[in-house]
């Protein structure tokens, strides 16, 4: 019997944990005790039931160029993961250099079997208020010589994909080479070009001063991310200062709500103009948590984002949300099965601020370009039409998909 894309990909987010945690290990411990958080706190399993939530997650990749990133798309697609919205973190507050996207499944029992989903950025290298246009050039040459995943493995996502699963023994070699794909590298680093990009960003340098790429966070979900903060923090776990996304309040739960123990120092290689190598340390991977809620329609995310805007939005959310899942569904804020209060559509995207407030939060600094995108002219215009191109994919619309599954 072949094994299906569903199977595969079940397959893939439990080897990508084991493998991230063996390189990080203060991962584990987030996994711990986000588990435990979630045994102590059971709820009703409106929003998931327990084993799924406890079983879900999400990773966070990054690579350079579109070629780079139709193969992720590629190979994703293997794993019944499709490309669902668009996201600038260069409209930021504090703005990223990237553009991005999820891949996730789609289907309401995909989602049920394994709702595994990876953020996806690739560097803006058009965008002049971050590159130069003589360090463009050399960034792209840069990208263009690397080759992130083997052609071979491509290939063979393609293959599976195209007939819906594979062979047993094709399966293990699959996601095994698969995982390896993004594996951190122990090559070492031209410290040269690496320190001249991050002046432009770290995240430029994380991307574009490697020749591989790398998990950068694998995030598991937790039922009451304050009490995980508090847990983690006990036990000497530095985190980042603040839980990013909508305030904790006594109504229901909305988006997305994500927090992360600060980056830790890894050791890397470095080689210098010389050609000596020595050893030293980065911090670019850090463990993030997050807890999910009910899916906001349109109108709910405008009433989201005026209450995000005011200075002081936990004080001000009940001015712009009803405090029940009733009055929500009732006045055509958030996703219901059927209509039904007491079967909220879990939100399974992402919030680009909370992306962009994680990112920053765990640098020590990010230099901050002298103009905004919105100023510059290019050759590229990062959208959702050109994302669709760059892929050859159709990216889905999350609202879409909300829709969709609100009437199931």
């Amino acid at each position: 019997m072949n094994v299906t894309t569903t199977d595969l990909r079940s397959r893939f987010a439990a080897a990508l944990s084991a493998m991230y945690g063996a390189e990080v290990p203060a991962y584990t411990t987030l996994v711990e005790v986000s588990t435990e958080v979630n045994r102590d706190h059971r709820r009703d399993d409106a929003l998931g039931s327990i084993e799924r939530v406890t079983a879900e997650r999400h990773g966070a990749i990054r690579v350079g160029s579109p070629r780079e990133l139709a193969d992720v798309a590629a190979l994703f697609a293997a794993f019944g993961m499709h490309p669902v919205g668009f996201y600038d973190l260069r409209e930021a507050a504090h703005p990223v250099p990237v553009v991005s996207t999820a891949f996730r499944p789609i289907d309401t029992d995909e989602l049920a079997h394994n709702p595994f989903r990876v953020f996806t950025s690739m560097l803006a290298t058009a965008d002049s208020s971050f590159f130069e246009p003589e360090l463009r050039a050399r960034v792209d040459r840069f990208l263009d010589a690397r080759e992130l995943f083997d052609p071979a493995l491509i290939a063979m996502a393609r293959n599976i994909t195209a007939d819906g699963g594979c062979r047993p023994e094709v399966a293990d070699q699959f996601v095994g080479r698969a995982v390896d794909a993004f594996a951190l590298s122990r090559d070492p680093i031209d410290a040269g070009w690496y320190d001249e990009l991050a002046q432009v960003s770290a995240v430029a340098a994380d991307i574009a001063g490697v020749r591989s790429t790398h998990v950068n966070h694998l995030t598991p979900r937790v039922l009451d991310i304050d009490e995980l903060y508090r847990r983690m923090v006990a036990r000497g776990v530095a985190m980042t200062r603040a839980i990013q996304g909508p305030p904790r309040t006594g109504g229901p739960a909305v988006l997305l709500r994500q927090t992360s123990f600060r980056a830790l120092a890894e050791p890397r290689r470095f080689r210098d103009a010389g050609g000596a190598v020595t050893e030293g340390t980065l911090r670019v991977r850090f463990g993030e948590v997050e807890a999910r809620g009910v899916a906001l329609t349109r109108a709910g995310r405008e009433r989201y984002d005026l209450a995000m805007s005011e200075d002081d939005p936990a004080s001000a959310w009940t001015e712009h949300f009803p405090s029940s899942h009733a009055e929500l569904a009732a006045a055509g804020l958030a996703y219901y099965r059927g209509g039904d209060p007491t079967k909220p559509v879990v939100y399974e995207d992402f919030l680009p601020v909370s992306a962009a407030g994680i990112f920053r939060s765990n640098l020590d600094a990010e230099p901050t370009p002298g103009r905004r995108p919105s100023d510059v002219t290019g050759d590229v215009a990062y959208d959702l039409t050109w994302l669709a191109g760059a892929i050859g994919q159709h990216v889905h619309d999350p609202y879409d998909l909300y829709e969709k599954a609100a009437t199931e």
